[in-house]
């Protein structure tokens, strides 16, 4: 591939993340924002002053006019801002959770009495995303585009894992792309690998997002870098439904959680031995895209009259201050902070004064790796069974490719690469190589 493509070249490449997205566009373009200062024939767009990548979220404000989109709304940074700095209006965050489910064709209260509709959600950022994309000097009318996906949307059902690619593009055509192709996210990590390759490997690409766990066997090379046509340089593909959402879940059920009642006991008696408080609050809580359901007049009402199931009544005292003051976002997203400050190694404290004066947590890094023991040994099976799937044995993987923002978990990282004692380990950017990587596909693609 050319180190440049044609001026008037109209396509882009988008990372589609649940938690983070980037854009890429031709180099050619020329936009100011375009950071990457690699030889690359596309470069990744500057979504936000000093960040090539931008949090896969929206914040709809309750004030305020509908405009020519819908309601007034935040992106990114901006929209995590505007909820911390308590803006009246709801915060969605892992919106690609929702693709294959059946929540994407409903629609959801955004407050102020409106309603939205899932998959428009996932049309308005993407059109922010390309909006972006014109901004930073592409070439109109940008009509075309190359989008990632995991390997699985959905494990182990395939109708509805195509049913999700499909909500997708339906997304990206109302975002105004007329023509889609998608590429598998690991494969995306493998071309941006192979971009800094000197001679032929076999390379395991770890991509361990928000969302999913995706392994490839990927053969690579300079001599390889220029066909379109991999398909025989794809040994094999899998992957698994868990990953960062899901970490972020289980630390916050094996600590905060615990403080508002989780895996307590009611009050003992009299014949009968003390019964665990009814659990299913507690992960609507611990789930992203299921926070807000927890706060309907309905089910505060009903919460509201379990207070006799709770043997400690403070712990009944403090889940009402959540669910009636909103704040089961901030929960989540203070166990995705406890997450990250002991993922190296260590302990930290969770202040949760926001709910009660005072009421801290300890998080050790024991604790942090005992609650996601049974999703990590998922994961590095995983990454097992896809090299068996190759044909290969894991004495014969050349190099092992980290990407993706899990894989900054210490004990993750550490326990899948003791399975390949002899492969080189290289950690790519882990925000941004699967959209180089797509980038690098959609030039091969739409720059013939």
């Amino acid at each position: 591939m050319s180190s440049s493509v044609p001026q008037s070249a109209s396509f882009c490449a988008i990372d589609f993340g649940t938690s983070n997205s980037a854009i890429a566009i031709p180099r050619a373009a020329g936009g100011a924002a375009q950071l990457d200062v690699s030889q690359s024939p596309m470069a990744l767009v500057e979504l936000e002053p000093g960040h090539l990548t931008m949090p896969t979220a929206v914040f709809y404000y309750v004030d305020g006019k509908h405009d020519a989109d819908g309601p007034p709304r935040a992106f990114g940074r901006a929209a995590v801002a505007a909820y911390i700095e308590g803006a009246d209006g709801r915060l969605m965050r892992s919106m690609k959770s929702i693709l294959g489910s059946g929540l994407i064709d409903q629609t959801t209260d955004v407050g102020g009495g409106r309603g939205v509709k899932y998959a428009d959600i996932l049309a308005g950022y993407l059109k922010r995303l390309r909006s972006k994309a014109l901004a930073a000097g592409a070439a109109a009318p940008l009509n075309k585009v190359v989008l990632g996906r995991p390997v699985f949307f959905v494990d182990g059902e395939p109708a509805r894992d195509a049913a999700a690619q499909a909500s997708l593009e339906a997304a990206a055509h109302a975002a105004g792309f007329d023509e889609v192709h998608f590429q598998f996210e690991p494969i995306a990590a493998a071309f941006d690998f192979e971009s800094q390759c000197s001679s032929e490997q076999i390379v395991l690409v770890a991509d361990i997002g928000g969302g999913t766990s995706d392994f490839s066997v990927v053969r690579v090379g300079p001599q390889r870098a220029q066909r379109l046509d991999r398909r025989d340089d794809i040994l094999a593909n899998h992957g698994v439904h868990i990953a960062g959402t899901d970490f972020d879940r289980h630390v916050e059920l094996a600590s905060v959680l615990r403080e508002f009642g989780y895996r307590s006991l009611g009050p003992e008696r009299v014949g009968s031995p003390a019964r665990e408080v009814p659990s299913g609050v507690y992960f609507d809580l611990a789930t992203w895209h299921l926070i807000n359901t927890v706060y309907s007049p309905q089910r505060v009402a009903e919460l509201r009259n379990m207070r006799s199931f709770y043997g400690n009544l403070q712990h009944h005292q403090r889940l009402m201050t959540v669910v009636e003051d909103h704040l089961g976002h901030e929960l989540a997203a203070r166990a995705e902070g406890a997450k990250i400050a002991v993922s190296g190694g260590g302990d930290t404290v969770i202040d949760l004064g926001v709910v009660e004066n005072g009421l801290k947590i300890e998080l050790s890094e024991q604790v942090a790796v005992a609650a996601l023991d049974g999703d990590i040994n998922r994961i590095v099976q995983a990454g097992r069974e896809t090299v068996t799937q190759a044909g290969l044995k894991p004495e014969q993987i050349n190099a092992l490719y980290f990407t993706g923002g899990s894989t900054g978990l210490r004990l993750l990282a550490e326990r899948i690469a003791a399975d390949y004692p002899q492969a080189t380990l290289v950690r790519g950017d882990r925000f941004a190589s699967v959209a180089t990587g797509l980038g690098l596909h959609a030039a091969r693609l739409f720059a013939r």
